[in-house]
């Protein structure tokens, strides 16, 4: 008896041996996964490391709140230019702790949350599979989640991501692209915990709707996926408490509209506007359905990407029958109001949300053209399709590859998936789709860091001095020294100059005071003091130019163009010859004048250039919504007549 019970617990004693040993090498293989995918991506990042002029237009806005000036991109005028309110507050925070330099400021920032991105889209989709990062206690996660514990977790989703040039690009290159995606790896991977919990804690459940509330400050189309979360999460059933599920919900409203409303109504009544005035200057509810589609496929189409996505999605669907197979099987229960508030709450419908997210915001993308930038619009929505099988299970014969049978398929094809999604990686990291350098082509779109680097001569443009070998940026500095009085400074065709329109007699003690009129605003606004005025013609830091009518086959992205005759008139310099630039018509600077006396053109310069008092911010807060849907045609003769003004020059009747 006593020998037979010992044979009995020896197998035993050796099976749960091998169980832990595979448990260890499960876990240290879902570790080196993620030390291995963020050491590639960040040499691939730190490769190709720069700031683009747009990453430097945040830093002129950060320098300006340093400054005490406030969040304005021009002392004095209250223009909201960064797209991204928490990337910018963000980077000006790390500013001001560090008292670094900004340009390494907003470079480390960049790399360390795109970094943090891929880590956190792995933790959840290894909480989706089960595993290495799974509970211990998982008999409320459902089928897929509750995996058996003989999977390992390899990267898939994540070395298609990091493959992509356009993705290690904008890793860096000071703008929020890191961030958009940092955000959305972390609301992935709480809202798997939170699905998943046998019981929800309140300060989790609250952390996680602060987060998802964060989505307009984030980036303003990142609201489609917050609003999401918040909806199924507020559907879902309510966590045990002491407290009704009414006064949760309650709560759940709360916590994550909190911080956005209330910047929201601040953002009406200091900027006079209810969205960035980027959205404005890009009309971003124009639709462009042609362009949108030669963006996507300016992505899709040099890279192959829609090969290893097929890939994914067969591997996902192949990995969830199998993780369902091996646990419960198909659930045969009829779908009623109760039953789809309780799956809200699990991770099939976190992995629909997802999916959901990034398809619709790859619609939108389309439908507003994309973007000039090649990929940069569309690395979010990738981002979310691929967070599902940022890793996926590969599930070992349960008697050993050498005796595996026809039921063990699954193995076999997710082992040739991941094969053939490596083999793709190798080929896209070395791919170069875009070949024309320095010439823009008819689609407008760009590799905007190879196009940087040609123009500049600097294999990493990042300070704000290596854009001075920028055409016309040395020669913009040089002019300023040389005209003390000041002026509007108006770029010419040649390289070497600026037209500068003087101000007129007589000059007070100083100076006048410089604007330059130029499109890149971060180079020209970063080499320049602060009391150098810089705006553009397409409107992101000059709202006059940003409400003007949208060119109907202009430049994605640049397609507006505010005639110079504008500023002239509205910066009061001298409108005749031989003072103005030759090829400025006089003619036209007097239909100016008259054009911008129209009453509603002087209460939208008035609501971002007049003292900030309660009134006016009640003003703004009340007219916002009328000044963002204003516009006005930028040729001034027609600007007179649709304001239905006296035209200095009138039409000679027939």
């Amino acid at each position: 008896m006593e020998r037979t019970e010992q044979v009995t617990e020896e197998p035993a004693e050796g099976s749960a041996r091998s169980a832990l040993r595979f448990a260890w090498l499960s876990r240290a293989t879902f570790v080196g996964g993620i030390a291995l995918t963020v050491v590639l991506f960040s040499v691939g990042a730190w490769q190709r490391r720069w700031i683009a002029d747009d990453g430097l237009i945040v830093l002129r806005t950060v320098r300006n709140l340093l400054a005490g000036n406030g969040p304005v991109f021009n002392e004095g005028e209250r223009v909201e230019t960064n797209t991204s309110t928490a990337w910018t507050y963000l980077v000006w925070f790390f500013s001001w702790l560090t008292r670094a330099r900004l340009e390494y400021v907003v470079l480390g920032v960049a790399l360390t949350v795109s970094m943090l991105a891929i880590v956190f889209a792995m933790l959840g989709a290894a909480r989706l599979w089960g595993g290495a990062a799974r509970p211990r206690s998982a008999t409320a996660s459902g089928p897929v989640a509750r995996a058996a514990g003989s999977a390992l977790l390899l990267p898939a989703g994540v070395f298609v991501y990091i493959a992509l040039p356009p993705a290690r690009d904008y890793a860096t290159s000071g703008l929020e692209s890191g961030l958009v995606i940092c955000w959305l790896g972390l609301l992935w991977w709480q809202l798997m915990r939170w699905s998943q919990a046998e019981r929800v804690q309140l300060p989790a459940l609250f952390g996680l709707v602060f987060l998802a509330g964060l989505a307009p400050l984030i980036r303003p189309e990142m609201t489609l996926v917050g609003a999401l979360s918040l909806l199924m999460i507020f559907l879902a059933p309510m966590p045990s408490s002491r407290l009704r599920p009414i006064v949760l919900r309650t709560l759940i409203v709360v916590a994550a509209g909190l911080v956005p409303m209330c910047y929201q109504v601040w953002r009406m009544g200091y900027y006079g506007l209810p969205y960035p005035n980027t959205a404005v200057a890009k009309d971003a509810g124009g639709a462009k359905w042609g362009q949108g589609f030669k963006y996507l496929w300016d992505l899709v189409g040099p890279y192959y990407l829609w090969v290893p996505l097929l890939v994914l999605l067969v591997l996902g669907i192949v990995a969830g029958r199998s993780a369902r197979t091996a646990n419960e099987g198909k659930d045969e229960r009829r779908w009623t109001v109760r039953r789809v508030r309780e799956w809200l709450r699990s991770p099939s419908a976190v992995v629909a949300l997802m999916l959901g997210s990034g398809f619709v915001l790859t619609i939108y993308a389309l439908r507003v053209g994309g973007d000039f930038m090649h990929g940069r619009m569309l690395l979010p929505q990738l981002f979310c399709l691929l967070l599902p099988v940022a890793v996926v299970p590969i599930r070992l014969p349960e008697r050993g590859l050498r005796t595996a049978t026809a039921q063990d398929w699954s193995f076999a094809v997710i082992a040739l998936a991941l094969l053939g999604t490596a083999g793709w990686a190798l080929f896209a990291a070395n791919t170069t789709a875009i070949k024309t350098g320095t010439k823009i082509s008819a689609s407008g779109i760009v590799d905007e860091r190879v196009y940087y680097v040609l123009n500049t001569g600097h294999d990493h443009p990042i300070l704000a001095e290596d854009y001075l070998d920028y055409p016309r940026v040395r020669a913009m500095v040089n002019n300023i020294a040389e005209t003390p009085d000041g002026g509007l400074l108006l770029n010419s065709p040649s390289f070497m100059f600026w037209y500068v329109a003087p101000p007129p007699q007589p000059i007070p003690e100083g100076g006048a005071g410089h604007t330059v009129y130029f499109l890149n605003l971060g180079m020209t606004s970063m080499n320049v003091p602060l009391d150098v005025r810089v705006i553009d013609q397409m409107g992101l830091a000059y709202p006059l130019a940003a409400h003007s009518d949208r060119l109907t086959d202009g430049r994605i992205g640049h397609d507006k163009s505010l005639y110079p005759d504008w500023v002239v008139v509205d910066l009061g310099m001298v409108d005749r010859h031989p003072w103005m630039p030759w090829y400025m018509d006089e003619k036209w600077v007097t239909q100016a004048r008259t054009a911008m006396s129209c009453p509603d053109t002087v209460a939208l310069n008035i609501s971002y250039r007049d003292p900030l008092t309660w009134g006016r911010f009640k003003h703004n807060l009340l007219h916002a919504l009328h000044f963002a849907k204003y516009r006005i045609d930028r040729v001034p003769k027609y600007e007179i007549e649709r304001c239905g003004l006296v035209d200095p020059y009138p039409q000679p009747q027939r």
